[in-house]
């Protein structure tokens, strides 16, 4: 008979925390069709510190953990310097065993917020190094080909309504694994438990929480629908959620770790559970356990790009352009395209042609419509700032593929306020700001010095000259009359000054594709003069002659775990939330406490050969053109994927409409 129906898991794949459930102190009474009452995202919210107590006899149980981790240890035999991802973590008991063991690069990805916080709360009180990441394991933003050995333990697989989530799943694993790395899966025998379920149990947890459970089959037999019902003897219902999981065969997990490219499934017998409450254990007393190898490679296309044609879209030299050093474009840009184009004529697979006249842009792009655009137009259309977005715009009602971020995207990090929010509502830190409307006729002065002025949409550090960093209400006056000046009509935020050590993250990649995270970049202010503040104004962009210019070095970060983990995964969260495509650049610096926060996020950022985003593949080990190579390969990838055809139909233009 079965204890429970909910498998004495971790957390699903993408779940969270507390379930489909009633408000506290109702219910809905009798139910004749449990699957009727079912959310298609259950694991949203079902789990909680009231799951971790529920079936904590089964999942806080460290001779559980301790057995299962000898068997994953044995039956894949992996090292201690191997790198290992537990996906579908919950509150890190795999993890934290293995650190506890010697395993020095371990990395556990949830969906609940809930539970990852619990995780590195042990993991600090038990003094050992895990990275510990929040995500959806479908699409796992972590990068590609990094991983030795993959996990999901304790039955946490099939809790999608749809058996194509779970086959995404299985992808990304195979994705995220070194060629030849192994998957470690655990589930339940779902053709036992299928024969086997009871359709009711309870069981009182502790002196005072009892838990009544009813469970039935799907309509398509092909999944166990649970109801679970938590009453507390003197507070009433506490809670009344439905959830269920996929019940996989052995001959069904082995047919689906097939499609999804794994070879060599082997099957390691039964593993078993113990409950500290002596309780049936119901879908963790019957378990299987298998690995399989990811022994294919990525693929690589033998007849080369899916668009040899590339057209590169730049800014208009012939036009001013505010921005720029005296209005205008100068030797140094001249000297960034001319050394662009030499190393794009190395990536001999492509033909490219190059298109920076404006003035007769949209009726080339309408009457001689290109194969495949890499847009380097960051300066804008008609170089004006405001109009970077309208380039893609033109470029999508047009149906041309193009690399890079789209017109909302580029539109939203234009705005720094908006970005700002945008972090904060994901909880990745941020300046305290003061944003000054232009309508406004006095500032508001912050509640701490120092501070930086800068406008809310600029590009390039317009506006952001050695005097923005203002100590004294006098000195904000004064500057804030100069950035109206500057820029007039533009709103004006007025932040806390960051004083700590800068960085720099470059993501090249898309979600549910894959994404290669550059070495971060720290930017080194030891070489400037003293008087003068250290920050990447516009003085270091655009004027030779300063220090800013000539003093400031870049090197590539030295991080701790910890710090190198928070880059990652606020970079990671704001690439997707900000719909970021291809490539982009996240910039960040500490607090005077040592706090990491958001500066600015760059889609699109700087192609030259001396900008940060090169620099950074640098470190990576790439060079200039092996960067220019996988933003386009990177790009070609996601239209392949968003339009569903063959590469063959995509060298056609004329089957091609994006």
């Amino acid at each position: 008979m079965s204890k429970k129906t909910r498998p004495k898991s971790k957390t699903a794949p993408g779940a969270m925390r507390n379930g489909t459930t009633r408000p506290s102190g109702r219910t809905l009474g009798p139910v004749n069709d449990l699957e009727h009452h079912l959310s298609s995202d259950w694991w949203r919210t079902l789990f909680n510190a009231m799951y971790l107590k529920t079936d904590g006899d089964v999942v806080e149980n460290q001779d559980n953990t301790r057995n299962e981790i000898d068997l994953l240890i044995r039956a894949t035999g992996i090292e201690t310097d191997d790198r290992i991802l537990d996906l579908c973590c919950g509150q890190g008991r795999h993890c934290l065993e293995l650190a506890r063991r010697g395993y020095r690069h371990v990395t556990g990805l949830d969906r609940s917020r809930y539970l990852i916080r619990l995780a590195r709360k042990r993991a600090k009180q038990m003094e050992v190094s895990v990275s510990f990441h929040e995500g959806d394991a479908r699409k796992c933003r972590l990068p590609e080909s990094s991983f030795n050995c993959i996990a999901l333990m304790g039955n946490s697989f099939g809790y999608f309504e749809h058996q194509d989530d779970d086959l995404a799943v299985l992808h990304c694993v195979y994705r995220l694994l070194k060629p030849g790395g192994t998957i470690a899966i655990d589930l339940t025998d779902g053709g036992w438990i299928r024969e086997h379920y009871a359709p009711r149990s309870w069981e009182w947890i502790d002196q005072q929480l009892l838990v009544c459970r009813e469970r039935s089959l799907s309509g398509d037999q092909s999944r166990l629908v649970s109801r679970e019902l938590i009453m507390h003897s003197e507070q009433g219902v506490l809670a009344d959620q439905f959830y269920a999981e996929r019940l996989y065969s052995r001959e069904d997990i082995i047919q689906l770790l097939v499609t999804a490219g794994f070879a060599d499934v082997r099957d390691h017998g039964q593993l078993m559970a113990e409950s500290t409450r002596n309780q049936d254990l119901g879908m963790m007393g019957n378990r299987m356990f298998l690995t399989a190898r990811a022994t294919k490679k990525r693929a690589t296309r033998k007849d080369g790009p899916a668009f040899p044609k590339v057209t590169v879209l730049m800014g208009d030299p012939s036009l001013p352009d505010e921005v720029k050093l005296d209005g205008q474009f100068n030797p140094e840009d001249f000297n960034t395209i001319d050394r662009l184009k030499e190393s794009l004529a190395e990536l001999g697979d492509y033909r490219f042609s190059y298109v920076d006249n404006h003035a007769t842009l949209i009726y080339e792009m309408r009457t001689h419509p290109p194969e495949f655009v890499f847009n380097l137009c960051d300066e804008g259309y008609r170089n004006d700032a405001f109009k970077e977005l309208h380039v893609p715009a033109l470029l999508e009602m047009l149906g041309i593929p193009y690399t890079g971020a789209g017109p909302a995207a580029l539109g939203m990090c234009y705005n720094k306020a908006i970005v700002n929010a945008i972090a904060a509502s994901l909880e990745i830190p941020v300046p305290m700001e003061t944003y000054i409307h232009p309508d406004d006729q006095a500032a508001r002065l912050p509640s701490v010095f120092p501070a930086i002025l800068k406008p809310n949409q600029g590009d390039s550090s317009i506006g952001i000259l050695q005097d923005a960093v203002v100590r004294t209400p006098e000195e904000l006056m004064a500057y804030f009359e100069k950035v109206r000046e500057r820029v007039p009509g533009r709103a004006i935020l007025i932040q806390e000054f960051l004083e700590g050590p800068e960085y720099s993250v470059g993501i090249i990649g898309n979600p549910g594709i894959g994404y290669q995270i550059l070495p971060a970049l720290a930017v080194d202010y030891s070489k400037l003069p003293p008087d003068l503040p250290p920050i990447l104004g516009y003085e270091s962009k655009w004027m030779p002659d300063s220090p800013y210019w000539t003093k400031i070095r870049y090197e590539e970060a030295r991080l701790d775990e910890e710090r190198k983990r928070l880059l990652q995964d606020y970079s990671l969260a704001l690439f997707e939330r900000l719909g970021c495509r291809d490539y982009a650049r996240f910039d960040f610096r500490e607090d005077a406490q040592g706090r990491i926060k958001l500066l600015e996020v760059n889609p699109n950022p700087g192609w030259c050969w001396d900008g940060k985003m090169n620099l950074m593949a640098e470190f990576a080990g790439l060079t200039y053109t092996d960067m220019l190579r996988l933003i386009l390969e990177t790009a070609q990838s996601r239209v392949l994927q968003e339009s569903g055809l063959p590469a063959s139909a995509m060298r056609n233009p004329e089957t091609v409409k994006v």
